[in-house]
């Protein structure tokens, strides 16, 4: 079929006044002073069009000369409005019938080229080659990494960036030779390695860069509950939750990924991404070193500067020096502790410590004075105040820890309470010990459940306002975004197809059939899994959980498509579960993996269908690619996790010394049992100990309204920028995350995403988030050398000296409460 390119191509709005040119930065370097969403946005300002068109500036290739910068294909968009300028993007939507030949949307104009190629080669040997490798090595080691303390991530960027050179190795390496099987010309070498291959290997590693959810439950099984899960049941359990998303994205993709109205800001990075890393590849640089160049310098400098804070000096990751000098005063050690207290201070020489909430070089700097804002008030003043004062008798027990704990100060043994068959018992428990949690634990959950009710209130108009206008008379009642959200998803089943989607045309679309064979599929897989095997969860259950998640996809899909934000449901499904499936934990944690995973799943499928749709990928080639890479992941996840069970002395356990210790299982084993074992009910129901933490529902709902009221009445001034669900949304990690985590997390941002992006613009453009991958991957590849070759093999290689066991002889790393209790504390009787 022949390119389409020239019959689409008209006057293309830059948006905002042209820069001088520069080799490696982009011309409209305003535009990336103006954050997609951000809440200081001026919307009084007109944008000054410009008149060419992609054609006059030659552009004919599949992608665009208005190449934006780099960043995570999975985080937010960067372009926050921290640096002022002289322009402002408008956020005003073009209408449809002036921009026939354009997106409706000036984010999209700037970031997607308005032509296609149909010709490009897409279906090759190199995509699936490139795509399954990188995928698997990407899977496999984010899955063997998780569970070490502390942990890195590898993030997708890692494959995007190493798929490019990799596919133009390909290219020179492979022959031209066409063969002809059954009539299907093919090649192993088409031709030059293009930016659709380039796009499909990037979907790849996008749908398992995040950890299969469900081996948390094996682990918790193993660990916990002294069960050892078959690998039938595993598998099973994983593929099912994994792919039943894939279903619900083909069920949902009218509403979430067709309309131009769902512009989906992270999409839009990766296309961003994706065209400049192609449109720049060979290109010499005359004035300055290649962004190529500089990503494999720190990448070699962050592996080798690893060995420090990793394995020679490892109390340069857990820079605690105050509790050095004063290793047996609790106070202190609560203050200032990173292991169980409350991290006061600001200095860790790990890269790893600092990211642990991700990677501070990509996140909006108003998204991290937000995060920062709230975690001080909460667990910087709340907490210690609660703790010292002994709440809830909080001085028996460490501040911050993701243990519960029982009525002797130790931690609450979860196989005291249940019986041979994995169930709750409550004769035991009444033998045993109520459940107590820690401040900080509680002050988690508090979060989460404030989470819920201000993203509703911080995101849709209200219902009332809907259905009977006249009750809220003139007054706003629900706040940001809400005219945005409603109008959207009004929108959505009306909007006229945009250019995008008139160029998708050209290719065949996604047989309904298909989805539908997916989700019968997966959920059958789920009844296996369920039935065969002793999970105490019933096919009612699974089909509610199920209903919640799905519940949930549409209008937090248009929250995520429109502004890059996601509410959790793990807290929701979890407070549901535990009225619904009293006493049975590992339900629990099955019915949790269902009422959160498939949703979460689906939202992450939608943005990779919409880079697709950006970049012009034939669907079937996109489904494919997606459902060989989330199945790929399952399989290997579950073979990595049987393995370290099976090599790694002590796995999961606290005094492993590797560091293995698993501190999300211990997180997810806390909540298996206070939900589904004690359960809801005899902890959080009135007058029980807990009660409190359901008030944070109403302070969820309440808390963005007087900020809306301010940026309302002072829409110039700080105001504007309080979010409230990020702030509660960032709490998440808290913990087994402390104090230290989110300092120099947020001390980190401070540094390149204010001062380097405000006084150093250019250089930030150029080098930011290459920076921040090359960090990444530099110490991904130091743990994995260490453990390999220096702690694992015969026992491994122990350096002991003060340096590495000085942070380990402290109260804070053995978790020393300030009280310790005589026989017993807390209440005589429970029930």
């Amino acid at each position: 079929m022949e390119a389409k390119s020239n019959s689409y191509s008209l006057n293309l709005p830059t948006l905002l006044r042209r820069r001088n040119s520069s080799p490696d930065v982009p011309e409209d370097v305003d535009y990336y002073r103006s954050h997609l969403n951000d809440p200081n946005w001026d919307f009084s300002q007109l944008p000054t069009a410009s008149t060419e068109t992609f054609i006059e500036k030659g552009q004919t290739s599949s992608w665009s000369d208005h190449s934006l910068h780099e960043t995570e294909t999975e985080t937010a968009s960067q372009f926050d409005s921290t640096r002022i300028g002289t322009s402002r993007l408008d956020l005003r939507e073009a209408k449809v019938e002036e921009c026939s030949d354009e997106s409706p949307y000036a984010e999209v104009r700037a970031a997607v080229p308005n032509t296609d190629d149909p010709t490009i080669p897409v279906n090759t040997f190199r995509v699936w080659f490139l795509g399954i490798v990188l995928s698997g090595i990407l899977s496999a080691l984010n899955h063997f990494l998780l569970p070490r303390w502390p942990s890195v991530a590898i993030s997708a960027l890692i494959a995007q960036l190493v798929a490019l050179p990799a596919g133009k190795f390909l290219e020179w390496l492979l022959p031209t030779r066409k063969f002809n099987t059954f009539g299907y010309v093919w090649s192993f070498n088409p031709g030059p390695f293009n930016v659709k291959e380039h796009t499909v290997i990037t979907i790849m590693a996008n749908a398992v860069y995040t950890d299969v959810y469900a081996t948390t439950i094996f682990a918790t099984q193993r660990v916990f509950y002294n069960e050892v899960p078959a690998v039938g049941y595993q598998l099973l359990l994983t593929m099912s939750s994994q792919l039943i998303g894939y279903a619900w994205a083909g069920l949902t993709r009218q509403f979430l990924v067709w309309p131009a109205s769902m512009i989906w800001p992270s999409a839009l990075v990766s296309c961003a991404l994706l065209n400049t890393l192609n449109r720049n590849w060979g290109k010499k640089e005359t004035k300055h070193i290649s962004r190529e160049k500089f990503f494999l310098f720190v990448a070699i400098g962050s592996t080798l500067y690893y060995f420090l804070p990793g394995y020679l000096f490892t109390g340069l990751s857990m820079f605690s020096w105050v509790c050095w000098i004063a290793p047996q005063n609790q106070t202190v050690n609560t203050l200032f502790g990173y292991n169980t207290g409350l991290g006061l201070g600001f200095i860790t020489f790990d890269w790893s410590m600092i990211s642990w909430l991700g990677s501070p070089l990509v996140s909006p700097w108003w998204t991290e004075a937000n995060l920062f804002v709230a975690f001080i008030i909460i667990y910087w003043v709340i907490a210690p105040i609660l703790y010292f004062k002994n709440v809830l008798f909080a001085k028996f027990m460490p501040i911050s820890t993701s243990t519960a704990f029982d009525n002797t100060g130790m931690p609450f043994n979860i196989s005291a309470v249940i019986d041979d068959n994995g169930l709750f018992d409550e004769e035991k428990y009444k033998a045993y010990s109520p459940l107590f949690m820690p401040i900080n634990l509680q002050l988690a959950y508090g979060t989460q459940f404030a989470l819920i009710t201000a993203v509703v209130v911080h995101t849709f108009r209200q219902l009332i306002q809907t259905v009977a206008p006249s009750r809220c008379h003139s007054q706003p009642c629900v706040v940001w975004y809400r005219h945005d959200i409603v109008r959207q998803f009004r929108r959505s089943l009306k909007d006229e197809k945009d250019i995008h989607s008139r160029l998708m045309t050209a290719y065949p679309e996604i047989p309904g059939w298909w989805f539908g064979a997916m989700f019968i599929v997966a959920f059958v897989f789920g009844i296996v899994a369920i039935q065969v095997y002793p999970t105490e969860f019933p096919v009612w259950a699974y089909i509610l959980a199920l209903a919640i998640s799905f519940m949930f996809v549409v209008p937090i899909g248009i929250i995520r498509a429109i502004t890059n934000q996601i509410a959790a449901l793990n807290v929701l499904s979890e407070f549901i579960a535990g009225y619904v499936l009293p006493g049975r934990p590992v339900g629990v944690m099955i019915f949790k993996t269902y009422g959160y995973v498939p949703m979460y799943q689906t939202l992450f499928f939608m943005n990779d269908l919409k880079i697709g749709h950006y970049m012009k990928i034939p669907p079937r080639i996109m489904f494919m690619a997606q459902v060989i890479a989330s199945t790929l992941a399952c399989f290997i996840c579950v073979g990595v996790q049987q393995w370290q069970f099976g090599h790694i002395p002590d796995m999961c356990m606290p005094w492993q010394k590797d560091g293995f210790i698993c501190n999300d299982v211990a997180t997810f084993a806390t909540a298996s049992i206070i939900w589904g074992g004690i359960g809801p009910r005899r902890l959080f129901s009135p007058g029980m100990m807990y009660n409190w933490v359901l008030y944070a529902f109403l302070l969820g709902a309440l808390l963005p309204i007087p900020f809306y009221m301010l940026a309302r009445r002072y829409p110039t001034t700080i105001w504007r920028y309080v979010n409230i669900p990020v702030c509660f949304a960032g709490l998440a990690q808290l913990p087994p995350a402390t104090g230290i985590n989110y300092s120099a997390f947020c001390t980190v941002g401070a540094f390149f995403q204010w001062f380097m992006r405000r006084y150093h613009f250019r250089w930030w453009l150029r080098f930011n988030y290459i920076l921040s991958a090359g960090l990444d991957i530099g110490v991904s590849i130091g743990i994995v050398v260490i453990f390999f070759c220096l702690q694992y093999p015969k026992g491994g290689i122990e350096l002991n000296w003060w340096g590495n066991t000085v942070w380990q002889n402290t109260f804070d790393a053995m978790g020393m409460p300030a009280l310790v209790p005589n026989g017993t504390f807390g209440p005589q009787q429970w029930s």
